[in-house]
């Protein structure tokens, strides 16, 4: 609509140029004078017709609706109908209670409270790893810590490891298998599985 009335402004500025020959609302005396003078660019040519179409283009002619819907289609796309299906009324029957912290949330989605602190304990991991290894290249492996957590093994076990330690206690839902490789080392060509017998 904006466009529109844009168009409509410009094309009347044109008109008033053309006509008035850029003095803008000539004494009345002078109308006729000016009117001899008028630009070739306002003119139609001899045997053709001036329609809207002319004046603005193909600007209001685009793809565009041409009914607005009703209030009761924006009802029904928005609420539902009695006869189909009432979305306001239909009861949620997926939810199941977290086992955890036992809030309340939809089958297969994660609880978005245990997720809020699992992000938050990251978040607290990547700032303190951040502040204590900078933006130097990590070249050993990376070891967050708790209170109290760096005497429980020997300090043989620390070396060659750069460790990052937290000033609080591990939250209870932390479990320290965490901090265990998943991935293992390939076996040995000799080595047998369980349950096989060596050919030859």
């Amino acid at each position: 609509m904006s466009r529109l009335l844009n168009q409509l402004a410009n094309t009347l500025r044109t008109l008033e140029y053309c006509l008035f020959g850029g003095n803008r609302f000539p004494p009345a005396a002078l109308a006729m004078a000016q009117a001899a003078h008028i630009p070739e660019c306002g003119r139609n040519p001899p045997g053709k017709t001036f329609t809207v179409r002319d004046l603005i283009g193909d600007g209001m002619f685009w793809a565009v609706p041409k009914h607005r819907r009703t209030l009761e289609k924006r009802h029904k796309r928005k609420y539902g109908s009695p006869e189909y299906k009432l979305k306001i009324f239909t009861p949620k029957i997926h939810l199941r209670s977290c086992a955890t912290c036992g809030s309340d949330h939809e089958v297969g989605v994660l609880c978005p409270t245990c997720y809020d602190k699992v992000r938050k304990e990251t978040e607290l991991m990547q700032e303190k790893i951040q502040n204590e290894l900078g933006l130097e290249p990590v070249d050993k492996d990376v070891v967050v810590l708790y209170d109290r957590e760096r005497d429980e093994q020997p300090a043989e076990f620390w070396e060659g490891k750069r460790i990052v330690e937290m000033e609080k206690p591990r939250p209870t839902w932390f479990s320290k298998n965490l901090l265990q490789k998943s991935t293992q080392s390939a076996p040995e060509p000799d080595e047998l599985k369980p349950g096989h017998e060596k050919l030859g």
